[in-house]
């Protein structure tokens, strides 16, 4: 069980959900969501099969490239600073997967 996977997609869930009540920001929950409920999904994928990781790195990179960029913007460490952290520590854990680095390689 992806066990990081899932946790990573919950956090991006509850921040949506949590954005949305301190702010009353309908984006906010919308995005946290909709990537909250991608990434759980592709964590049932790459608990089923390690190697079917695309969606995860795809919607993590989504969420690295955006949140990035706000943070380069606002310079604000939450949101938008952790996000990003979060997704490129969730790149590199994919990526050693996939390569064998962190574990067996999965094809």
């Amino acid at each position: 069980m992806d066990i990081p996977g899932f946790l990573y997609a919950g956090l991006v869930a509850a921040g949506g959900v949590f954005g949305y009540y301190k702010a009353g920001s309908v984006p906010s929950l919308a995005a946290g969501v909709l990537f909250g409920g991608a990434l759980a999904y592709g964590a049932v994928e790459t608990s089923r099969d390690p190697s079917n990781y695309t969606l995860q790195l795809a919607t993590s990179s989504i969420l690295a490239g955006v949140m990035g960029y706000r943070f380069y913007n606002s310079g604000k460490i939450m949101p938008a600073g952790v996000v990003c952290l979060m997704s490129i520590a969730m790149i590199m854990r994919i990526a050693g997967r996939a390569t064998g680095i962190t574990g067996p390689r999965h094809t």
